[in-house]
């Protein structure tokens, strides 16, 4: 089959034969990939970001939002059968382990990563397990819904747990409405009753952001953070959810907190560096994010089949792998970026 592998750091990746995945254990599923979005984490791999952190052995095939067809099952998978469509939860998990008890396994002790640490879906087939894949409604295609396998995912994650600390009438500032972002939106106006205010440099990515949903948008033009104050009566917004984290966002997203507010970080390439005076005598926290759950992916399929949340995409073939990496990078890609085998 046809992959596309990383074969070297602050390279260019290569599209390749390799040989097609076989069934190696009774919970095993084959899923012939029917769309594999394109992750600015992806761009961090090629980087090198990522290599110490896995210890990953190259080559191997990237991709790591999947969804397909079921080709093939292990003998003790009864969740799916051949020929269901599918979407594939990020990580492979054990099912045993503390976390995994607890429902938690995106914390899984002994979970491995498609497309991170082991090879991903860049590719005309991947080996998944009978514990990752959801059933699609009827209504969803793979080319749908794949990127929400870890962008929509973490960004209903993250939605989340803004709906429980928040109340109808709340503030949440949004800052960044790409990829993650205006999914993110999506998912706050489907779950919970805050008003959403979207902050973005790119004034599509403004529009896009009032076009599904958002109550507010503004331009990151050197005023927002007091256009956000003014919003607010001066008091500062509940919550903050980040999908930038990097050039200058955190402490922009900081000056636009209120006081016992929540900042969620999602995105990450810089610091945070607030006085610590500042957060107890504010009474602010800081919250991590990382990919949900399977129930949170179960959930998200809900409200995307019910059309609450729409993937806004740009379509490549395979073998134009390498000019999706490319508009990514660039800030060319409004929404996601798909790749279809």
């Amino acid at each position: 089959m046809k992959a596309v592998q990383v074969v070297g750091y602050h390279t260019k990746p290569q599209l390749v034969e390799v040989p097609d995945p076989a069934i190696e254990g009774p919970l095993d599923v084959i899923v012939r990939v029917g769309a594999a979005g394109v992750c600015r984490t992806d761009l961090h791999i090629l980087e090198g970001q990522w290599a110490e952190i896995t210890g990953v052995g190259l080559p191997y095939t990237i991709g790591h939002e999947n969804a397909g067809w079921v080709h093939a099952v292990g003998d003790a998978v009864t969740n799916v059968a051949v020929g269901d469509k599918v979407i594939l939860h990020p990580l492979l998990t054990c099912g045993l382990c503390r976390a995994c008890r607890f429902g938690d396994d995106v914390h899984c002790a002994n979970s491995q990563f498609p497309g991170v640490d082991t090879n991903g879906g860049y590719a005309e087939y991947l080996r998944t397990s009978a514990r990752s894949v959801v059933k699609l409604d009827d209504s969803l295609e793979p080319s749908d819904v794949a990127a929400l396998a870890d962008a929509g995912l973490t960004a209903y994650h993250a939605a989340a747990k803004v709906a429980r600390v928040t109340r109808p009438g709340d503030v949440c500032v949004v800052i960044g409405a790409g990829g993650l972002g205006h999914i993110g939106i999506q998912v706050l106006k489907a779950i919970s009753g805050v008003t959403v205010v979207v902050v973005d440099r790119n004034p599509s990515a403004v529009e896009l952001a009032v076009s599904v949903g958002a109550d507010e948008g503004i331009v990151a033009d050197g005023g927002h953070v007091q256009r956000v104050l003014d919003l607010t009566g001066g008091r500062g917004a509940e919550a903050v959810l980040d999908f930038v984290g990097e050039g200058g966002a955190t402490r922009e997203g900081i000056a636009m907190l209120g006081r016992a507010g929540n900042y969620f970080v999602v995105g990450y390439g810089e610091n945070i560096d607030v006085p610590t005076i500042e957060i107890i005598s504010k009474e602010i926290n800081f919250i991590g994010n990382l990919v949900g759950s399977y129930n949170d992916l179960q959930e998200l399929m809900v409200l995307a089949a019910q059309r609450k949340v729409v993937l806004h995409t740009t379509e490549y073939r395979l073998d134009e792998f390498q000019r999706a990496l490319d508009d990514l990078d660039a800030g060319l890609v409004q929404g996601r970026a798909i790749l279809i085998p």
